[in-house]
């Protein structure tokens, strides 16, 4: 099994860098904690599937299949495009939820082992049927099986039951262990978002252990990992800094220090999703902000993204009226093509950079290298960006104005004095504010989902699956 590669053939495209692999989901199913968690999960998979498949632009999820293990497996979805056929995701999470909820049936010891088994071969059929250049899209599968049983025993259980299974076509298989408890960091984003590296471990030699709470905003958390670029067949971005900054770790002085860097989205940009507040503002391209930092990332696989650190900024020293666009993360890679010893001195260094820059209260200001031009005589524009650090094993990276594209904007002192009445009046407004010590957007609901949902047309009763289903297993 391969922990994250994929054949790769010529340069990569937004395509590329955008979509994942096919993955096949497995609903590991027991009363009574079925009643449980049977409308969070449905509720998640709804919200989940109304944003992938209303994402402009290259798909980012490929091929999806849904399978129940109760005391048999089932096929409830057979492969499908993701993108285009939010109608027959509907009718399957539709299904999921009229599956029974009352009783006492545990699943039967192997039903889980031949769900995998019998979703690989459906996989292996898709594939068969696809012509030679959409094949290598799909050369591997990512499995996950959600389970509110204990982790550590399903796990078990699939060592045992699939270790002479022929699985070299399996990218990952992941439990996910739902439990009973619910969500405790509502006061803050990032806890929530970063449970799903930090609580996971891997047990045995080729299965990933994780858990989550059962709740709504949990699992969509967890669902919407499926939209980043995770592939680490190659290095994102090369953060190239000044060598004299680092004597002791830099021998040549004229050579730059390289930190090599993935990318990751912040957020998901406004304007590729239809019908948004933000949709007057779409450029004509529906790419939309495809054309950002993350688009020069994906252009340049022969030589990597650089970005060129040019100096130093007191942290306190940007005006945020400067900084556009989406922000971006930037951590160390995790690119397999790396010797451990690289990787890991780059972790280090990486992680120092971090800890000296919040030491300091420093920002960076780096410049974007241009791609090849050929043999244009043009000099190509440059985007500059700003770096700030967080507590995290992390860098934000956010673009900034030039002098270009500045507007002549008057900022005049505020009056030191201010008439009484006016304070008075403006105090006691913002006295009756609730005050929150930080922003929590996992607290603040735009009614986007049921926005996406109601756009796309309502599924006509039961849809027949693309693949000949197999006697017994598949609806």
């Amino acid at each position: 099994m391969y922990h994250g590669q994929t054949t790769s053939k010529g340069p990569c495209n937004s395509t590329q860098i955008y979509q994942q692999p096919p993955r096949l989901l497995i609903v590991h199913i027991a009363l009574p904690s079925w009643a449980d968690l049977c409308s969070n999960l449905c509720e998640a998979l709804q919200n989940f599937f109304s944003l992938a498949c209303s994402l402009m632009g290259p798909s980012r999820m490929s091929l999806f299949s849904l399978y129940v293990v109760q005391n048999q497996h089932e096929c409830i979805l057979p492969f499908v495009q993701v993108k285009g056929n939010f109608a027959r995701l509907q009718a399957c999470i539709s299904e999921l939820r009229i599956l029974q909820r009352e009783g006492c049936f545990r699943p039967q010891a192997t039903s889980l082992q031949l769900a995998i088994k019998d979703g690989l071969q459906q996989f292996k059929q898709y594939s068969g049927h696809m012509t030679t250049s959409a094949a290598l899209t799909y050369t591997s599968l990512e499995i996950t099986v959600l389970t509110s049983q204990p982790g550590k025993e399903v796990v078990k259980q699939l060592e045992e039951g699939l270790k002479d299974t022929d699985i070299v076509r399996v990218r990952r298989l992941q439990v996910v262990e739902i439990t009973k408890g619910v969500l405790e960091c509502m006061d803050s984003a990032s806890p929530v978002e970063e449970a799903s590296d930090d609580e996971s471990s891997i047990l045995g030699t080729d299965i990933d252990l994780q858990t989550i709470d059962n709740d709504v905003v949990s699992m969509e958390i967890f669902f919407k990992a499926w939209l980043h670029n995770n592939g680490t067949d190659q290095e994102h971005v090369h953060l190239l800094l000044p060598s004299r900054s680092f004597s002791s770790i830099s021998r040549a002085r004229d050579n730059p220090m390289c930190l090599k860097c993935d990318l990751q989205e912040r957020l998901l940009s406004p304007s590729l999703l239809p019908g948004t507040a933000d949709g007057s503002l779409r450029m004509d391209d529906p790419k939309g902000d495809f054309s950002t930092l993350y688009q020069m990332v994906s252009q340049s696989s022969a030589s990597r993204y650089k970005l060129r650190v040019i100096k130093a900024l007191k942290s306190s020293g940007v005006c945020e009226s400067l900084t556009y666009g989406l922000p971006f993360i930037l951590r160390p890679t995790s690119c397999w093509q790396l010797e451990w010893d690289e990787l890991e001195t780059n972790q280090q260094h990486f992680h120092a950079l971090c800890h000296s820059l919040l030491k300091r209260e420093w920002l960076l200001l780096a410049k974007g290298e241009p791609l090849s031009q050929g043999h244009s005589l043009r000099e190509p524009a440059s985007t500059f960006y700003v770096i700030l650090p967080s507590r995290s094993p992390s860098l934000l990276v956010k673009a900034v104005a030039t002098r270009e594209l500045m507007l002549p904007s008057p900022f005049p002192l505020l009056p030191e004095d201010m008439p009484d009445d006016s304070r008075k009046t403006v105090e006691s407004m913002l006295d009756d504010l609730e005050l929150e010590p930080t922003y929590n957007p996992l607290q603040v609901w735009s009614h986007l989902y049921s926005h996406l949902s109601s756009t796309f047309a309502k599924p006509q009763g039961r849809l027949h699956p693309s693949i000949p289903a197999r006697p017994g297993h598949c609806k």
